[in-house]
């Protein structure tokens, strides 16, 4: 039992840095030990734990307002891979002695060399047959010895996954990398072959997603330490014309930075593995021969399915060349998932909690591909998908965004057409200028405009009027930035007030939310709650649930949004229970959720409640401030509003 407890116990340190390196600013040992569901105790234990990582300078530091990261939070992170003499670590050296020998390894010699029993190498050996789960390998046991059964190809997803193991997700780090795939390989050479690979493909015709380039270079590494001891890979099948290219750059590189010839089955391989999985066509003549090969099913399932979410969601997204690029991302998924590869997204959790509305329109179209297509999308595929999305959608909203402004602007000559010019050139992004007045007395009650721009003094203050120089200066630039995000949050958050007056209902509120039954318990609780007031029926909760296990609707650290894909409820509403201390939600805890069910008829209000709802809820103090008032539905909906207006 203890040394589950020890990864336990290590697991939870790391999570804790985690939530610091994020918050990146101090926390209570109270607030911090609720995230995690431990005691305030357990925080004070696990900072010491940490600090002991880095000898010369603090991992977390201590204070009157609680804890926040050091000097060395960021290198203890990364070093946190395997630490020798662990359970991981024998777990990762019996998979790597097995991988490197064809007879497998005896139990009794690398008990004696690991200084442990063989009943833990047993158990040991039991942890192996769980990670072997849905791998294509099979572990052989035959009297003393232990080997692994099954192809190449099966063989190296392992290692993969062993080198995915050891980095966080979204990190690349060399040093881990080399130890994964037992050393053979120098960081100096890894590094270079990164660079050099990025620049090849760039020079080839293709954008490259950063993002994924870490997975592609282990593959390469592992593919190289592979060949070199001996086990090359057969001959794929043939792929598209555009993996020549790639082949070459690949078998030249190799050669070059690693000193290992790869045989033709590797060359292929890997080939297809950065042509599905970390380029896209950069110039329009690769744009045009790879649209030219995809799937015109896959077409017809992309362009189906987007014109849903168009119409479901009112989102401008329904356009030929947003549909056919991201027809190609699916056909590279689909070839991913054949092949058993996981994606990593860094960005998959910030898209969650930035853009809830741009992953749920995600979730829709990943959920319409599922039942067209025939192939699971996990979480990381799905981030993906909302980076396509929100890509198209930020486009459109860039002009419905433009804030409308007066520039007023008495003066000599030509001074407001330079001053208009200027801020054309620095804000344009932002606002739209749409009259200037040079008058000295202008009639202020008649300028309808978003916002004012002056130069002289206004007879009213108010936050839509800036007082600006006649030459506009960075300073002057600053405020009217800031003078514009304020209005636009201002109206958000306006609308959302007035919305969740509508929706909240005093039927629908728990405070004490039981967490023991997870999230599908959750759902059905807050579920019947709208079921007996008539809002929506048992297919509106069942769908609730399919929806979760499709990727988690915790859209912050403390807030989870569950609701149904389609908008069928008979009215819309929002049940909300309350859970002090946290509750288990997905990869984390959460202290609200929200069971949103929306009419058609309130489509539109869809967008605004769903965005702002989690933006209210991703700053921890008002959170803490709802949870700790909110002890019934008056004083909730009451501390809600008081967030709400700032």
């Amino acid at each position: 039992m203890r040394p589950h407890g020890g990864r336990v116990t290590r697991a939870r340190q790391d999570r804790l840095l985690g939530l610091l390196l994020h918050e990146n600013d101090w926390a209570t040992a109270a607030v911090l030990a609720d995230a995690l569901g431990v005691t305030p105790r357990s925080i004070r234990s696990y900072v010491t734990a940490l600090n002991t990582r880095d000898p010369n300078a603090l991992v977390v530091e201590s204070g009157p307002l609680g804890y926040r990261v050091g000097p060395a939070a960021s290198s203890a992170g990364r070093a946190n891979a395997v630490e020798r003499g662990t359970p991981r670590d024998r777990l990762h050296r019996l998979v790597r002695g097995m991988l490197d020998s064809p007879d497998g390894i005896d139990v009794y010699e690398i008990a004696d060399e690991l200084h442990v029993s063989s009943a833990t190498i047993d158990a040991d050996l039991m942890r192996v047959r769980t990670l072997l789960s849905g791998m294509d390998l099979a572990l052989e046991r035959s009297a003393s010895r232990a080997k692994l059964r099954g192809e190449e190809l099966a063989r190296r997803r392992l290692l993969s996954r062993l080198a995915h193991d050891e980095m966080d997700a979204g990190s690349f780090d060399l040093d881990v990398l080399r130890r994964s795939v037992g050393g053979s390989v120098s960081m100096d050479a890894s590094a270079k072959l990164k660079g050099d690979l990025v620049a090849g493909l760039t020079e080839l015709g293709f954008f490259v997603n950063e993002f994924a380039i870490a997975d592609v270079i282990a593959h390469i590494v592992i593919a190289a330490d592979r060949a070199a001891r001996g086990h090359p890979l057969g001959l794929a099948e043939d792929g598209p014309r555009e993996a020549d290219d790639i082949e070459a750059l690949i078998a030249r590189l190799v050669s070059d930075d690693l000193g290992v010839e790869l045989g033709a089955g590797d060359r292929r391989h890997l080939a297809m593995i950065v042509l599905t999985r970390v380029v896209e066509p950069g110039s329009e003549s690769r744009a045009a021969t790879i649209r030219a090969q995809l799937d015109p099913a896959v077409v017809d399932a992309v362009r189906e399915v987007v014109e849903q979410a168009a119409s479901e969601y009112l989102v401008d997204i329904a356009h030929d060349d947003f549909i056919l690029r991201l027809a190609l991302h699916v056909q590279n998924l689909l070839h991913r998932a054949r092949a058993g590869a996981v994606p990593r997204n860094p960005l998959t959790r910030e898209l969650k909690s930035s853009h809830p509305m741009i992953f749920e329109v995600a979730v829709f179209v990943a959920s319409g591909l599922q039942d067209r297509l025939g192939t699971p999308i996990v979480d990381d595929e799905i981030g993906y998908i909302a980076m396509h999305v929100g890509g198209r959608i930020e486009r459109n909203r860039r002009s419905e965004r433009l804030l409308t402004a007066t520039i007023v602007c008495p003066g000599y000559q030509e001074l407001h057409e330079l001053l208009r010019s200027s801020i054309d050139r620095s804000l344009g992004q932002a606002i739209e200028v749409v009259w200037v007045e040079t008058r000295m007395d202008p009639d202020w009650a008649s300028i309808d405009t978003d916002l004012i721009l002056t130069t002289i003094e206004a007879p009213v203050a108010s936050e839509r009027v800036v007082r600006i120089q006649p030459f506009l200066t960075d300073a002057d630039v600053a405020r009217v930035q800031a003078a514009a995000v304020r209005i636009r949050r201002g109206r958000r958050l306006a609308t959302l007030r007035a919305d969740l007056q509508r929706y909240l209902a005093p039927d629908a509120f728990v405070r004490g939310l039981d967490g023991s039954g997870g999230e599908e318990g959750v759902i059905r609780r807050l579920g019947q709650l709208l079921v007996a007031q008539g809002v929506i029926d048992e297919d509106y909760v069942a769908h609730t649930i399919e929806r979760e296990r499709m990727s988690s609707t915790a859209f912050t650290d403390a807030l989870a949004v569950p609701h149904a894909l389609a908008m069928t409820a008979f009215r819309t509403s929002i049940a909300v229970g309350i859970a002090d201390p946290s509750i288990p939600w997905g990869d984390g805890r959460v202290n609200v959720v929200a069971m949103v069910a929306f009419s058609e008829t309130d489509r539109e209000a869809f967008q605004t409640v769903f965005e702002q709802f989690v933006e209210v809820f991703s700053e921890r103090d008002s959170v803490q401030r709802i949870i700790r008032n909110g002890v019934d539905f008056p004083s909730f909906v009451e501390e809600l509003a008081a967030v709400i207006d700032g």
